[in-house]
């Protein structure tokens, strides 16, 4: 049976870093899935391009992404303001990464080989039952936590590597997960590979999003602060993200 041709990506720049657009992120997911085309995802958030402008071999990795996505409010809002759109007139809109890691997984057939990389082991163990409940039919091949080193981590290394996942999220924070899968996807080439930050959380129970009004109005990240005060430090990426951009434009005109 013939696969259509899959759609082109459209990008802009945001700080010298791509945004991607496509009409289906999931059915252009599903295309790299189906045609086994190895695939980098990097879910992009004010914090992160922040980190991007200071690290150079984060912002490398960012470039050569084959999707980035815009995951905060803070990548629509930039566009918002200062007026970029995508061809054809489409406004940037924000798709969170575990908006868009659930989507994907609720679309899969059982011939799909999923893993699940990071959090801790009660977490990440919780985040997989909620999937095979929700999605029974789901083929989860790989649940590992984040926490395994010496011995454990070989024996994890040589899974993937044997069993030869389809579709790896990778939950270890920003950066670590996005150096992570850039020195292992030699493992699994033909993967698509996705950093999904606390996602394995939220499907865990252990926390909770913000409530949807508070999304709607760009506000999640306070709720995070909320649950998280010690997270205040790193909030401030967020006031540094708004005048840095703001600068960045004006320099470039």
């Amino acid at each position: 049976m013939a696969v259509a041709k899959q759609e082109t990506l459209k990008a802009l720049s945001m700080m010298g870093l791509p945004v991607h657009c496509a009409d289906s992120y999931i059915g252009w997911l599903n295309h790299r899935l189906a045609q086994h085309k190895g695939t980098h995802v990097v879910t992009l958030n004010a914090e992160m391009c922040m980190q991007a402008q200071a690290n150079a071999q984060l912002r490398g990795f960012i470039n050569q992404a084959d999707l980035v996505t815009p995951d905060g409010s803070g990548i629509e809002l930039y566009f918002r303001f200062f007026g970029g759109r995508f061809f054809g007139g489409q406004a940037v809109q924000r798709y969170p990464g575990i908006e868009l890691a659930a989507d994907l997984l609720a679309s899969l057939g059982p011939d799909t080989k999923v893993a699940f990389y990071g959090g801790k082991p009660e977490v990440v163990r919780a985040a997989a039952d909620y999937w095979q409940r929700r999605s029974p039919h789901l083929n989860l091949a790989i649940v590992q936590h984040g926490y395994a080193a010496g011995v454990a981590l070989d024996d994890f290394i040589n899974q993937l590597e044997q069993v030869q996942p389809d579709l790896i999220f990778v939950g270890l924070g920003v950066p670590r997960q996005e150096f992570w899968i850039a020195e292992h996807r030699h493992l699994c080439p033909n993967a698509v590979w996705i950093g999904v930050g606390g996602s394995y959380d939220i499907w865990s129970g252990h926390k909770t999003r913000a409530p949807q009004w508070m999304q709607n109005v760009h506000l999640e990240w306070l709720y995070r602060l909320y649950q998280e005060p010690w997270r205040w430090r790193r909030m401030l990426a967020l006031p540094h993200f708004v005048w840095a951009s703001f600068w960045y434009r004006l320099r470039r005109g």
